[in-house]
């Protein structure tokens, strides 16, 4: 129910219709829709700002801006709108969170709950927590641990009031009571993000139990690429890690900011999460997960610039810095700057060898960029690190990399070592059957893996295409052509799915048909090598192209099955 409201809110948000008092300026007014519905926040929030001129009361107008500069986190612009807002009563959340993120931010907690008495709401999710957090700052904590109380027991709300008084127990080191309420958090099954599970585990370690904070880190996962290593080599050591999830109640508002903007991920827009994220970070610029939120949305709404630039906000010495880095290289090769990129991406490796998702990245877009063997080189470096726990996805796009390089032999090593490890993998199954087909080798063999695969994934038209195809090559042209006409129709704009019907139309004696679908092919832009061939066989006929290649002809395909 509470997820709900917030949603409704978010769907209202920044939709407003054009004022009735702007149409005589609706330039600027255009102009400011346009950028906002761009997502070019910056432009949207000057030509909101400039049709404010025009009209300095409009509501529709100063939520608008207010909106916009919220967006690239701009709070001291937005801070004047706010207050206009304010004194002219509109109704506006927004508005709200910027004047409450100010007034935490100055430390005036008497400003924060005189809001909070007088009904102005910013949200189901925030209002609570805000009290409790703001009763924290006054130094009010028997008032406050009721405020919390009273959130827990309001219906949707259990979780998150578990959690924020744990952290305000902690905040203010009254670990044992911390480590009761969070325990009491986890068996809820609240809104557990990476965040609390290290709280929980910098409570536990300050409480002298490392074991049992090694435990609740598992939570996250094992291995480097968690950016936690570190911290339990230091737990395993005895060392105790301090507290610093939330030091004050600042940083404690940040954090319910950043707990509404997680449990609204699935349920909202990301440019009504990005508000909340953006206002988390406004609290506390240091709040790394904030950080990554903010340009994971950004990311989201293709302002990738925007992205790019808060991911390089996290600090290098941060356990998150590597996923941050991932994000921005991530950033750059969607943007085109492949360059950028893989400049990122080899800073990263020679700083944290041992991370193999940044050898994976770093395969994968030598791979996309056409350089095999700096691809296979890679993907080879990533094996080692996993060692026994080498991934069949990682044997399979190396198999792919060596493939493209010629090296058939390392290829089909990889692909049965992909096999081995999870047997029933349709991409490997095809990839290998397929290649196989093409090879002329282990035709049976081949023929069983595609059948497998189109088994597990039917209406895959590129795999039906590679069942077909070895049906082909193992002259059963009848079976063949029902199977190459079903890939058509499943990826009926796919040159070799086409060129492959027309092959196969050959076979059986329809060779109308045949020379349709070549044609077919060629419309849908093959590669230079393929186009040329299908010319051939348009001019000469299927049979004339095999002899001329030195291939086996359809007719003694056919007249050996």
């Amino acid at each position: 129910m509470v997820i709900r409201r917030m949603r409704a809110l978010a769907v209202v948000a920044g939709l407003a219709a054009m004022p009735a008092t702007a149409q005589t300026h609706a330039g600027p007014y255009l102009a400011a829709r346009t950028a906002a519905m761009n997502h070019d926040y910056a432009a949207a929030a000057d030509w909101f700002r400039t049709a404010i001129g025009n009209d300095p009361r409009n509501p529709m107008l100063l939520e608008n801006a207010v909106t916009a500069l919220l967006s690239i986190g701009d709070f001291e612009d937005a801070l004047p709108l706010a207050e206009r807002m304010r004194e002219l009563d509109v109704d506006s959340q927004v508005a709200r969170m910027v004047i409450q993120q100010e007034a935490a931010r100055q430390g005036d907690w008497d400003a924060v709950l005189e809001m909070y008495e007088a009904g102005l709401e910013i949200g189901p999710l925030v209002d609570g927590l805000a009290q409790a957090w703001a009763l924290v700052g006054q130094g009010r904590m028997d008032r406050a641990l009721t405020a919390f109380d009273e959130v827990i027991g309001t219906r949707g709300l259990r979780g998150f009031g578990l959690c924020h008084k744990a952290l305000a127990l902690a905040s203010v080191g009254d670990f044992e009571a911390a480590d009761a309420v969070f325990v009491e958090a986890f068996e809820a099954g609240g809104p557990i993000g990476r965040n609390l599970v290290l709280a929980h585990a910098q409570v536990l370690s300050q409480l002298d139990r490392p074991d049992a904070a090694l435990e609740r880190l598992e939570m996250l996962g094992g291995g480097a690429e968690t950016g936690l290593d570190a911290l339990r080599d230091r737990l395993a050591a005895g060392e105790t890690l301090p507290w610093d999830v939330v030091a004050d109640a600042r940083e404690g508002l940040a954090e319910v900011y950043l707990s509404v903007a997680g449990a609204l991920l699935s349920e909202a827009p990301e440019s009504y999460v990005l508000l909340y994220a953006r206002t988390a970070l406004s609290l506390d610029p240091d709040r790394v997960e904030a950080l990554l939120l903010t340009a994971e949305m950004l990311d989201a709404l293709n302002r990738h610039d925007l992205a790019h630039e808060v991911y390089a906000m996290v600090p290098s010495q941060d356990p998150s810095y590597p996923m941050a880095e991932l994000g921005r290289a991530d950033v750059l090769r969607r943007s085109g700057e492949t360059g950028r990129a893989l400049e990122v991406l080899e800073q990263l490796a020679g700083a944290h060898p041992g991370l193999s998702a940044v050898q994976v990245t770093l395969g994968d877009l030598r791979r996309a960029a056409g350089d095999m063997a700096a691809a296979e080189q890679a993907y080879g470096r990533a094996i080692d690190l996993a060692g026994s726990d080498a991934s069949w996805w990682l044997h399979y796009v190396r198999g792919i990399a060596r493939n493209r390089m010629g090296d058939w032999s390392g290829a089909e090593t990889d692909f049965r070592a992909a096999l081995a490890i999870s047997p029933d993998q349709s991409q490997v199954l095809n990839y290998l059957g397929y290649s196989l087909v093409e090879r002329g080798e282990k035709l049976e063999e081949a023929l069983g893996m595609i059948e497998r695969a189109v088994e597990s994934q039917p209406m895959n038209g590129a795999i039906v295409d590679s069942l077909g195809w070895a049906q082909f090559k193992l002259g059963r042209f009848d079976e063949a052509v029902a199977n190459l006409e079903r890939a058509a129709e499943l990826e009926p704009v796919d040159p070799t799915v086409n060129d492959h019907l027309g092959d196969g139309y050959w076979a059986v004696g329809r060779l109308t048909e045949a020379r349709f679908q070549w044609q077919r092919a060629l419309s849908f832009d093959p590669d230079a090598g393929q186009a040329q061939r299908i010319r051939a066989k348009l001019e000469k006929g299927l049979d004339a192209v095999l002899e001329a290649e030195g291939r086996t002809s359809l007719r003694r395909v056919a007249g050996t099955n």
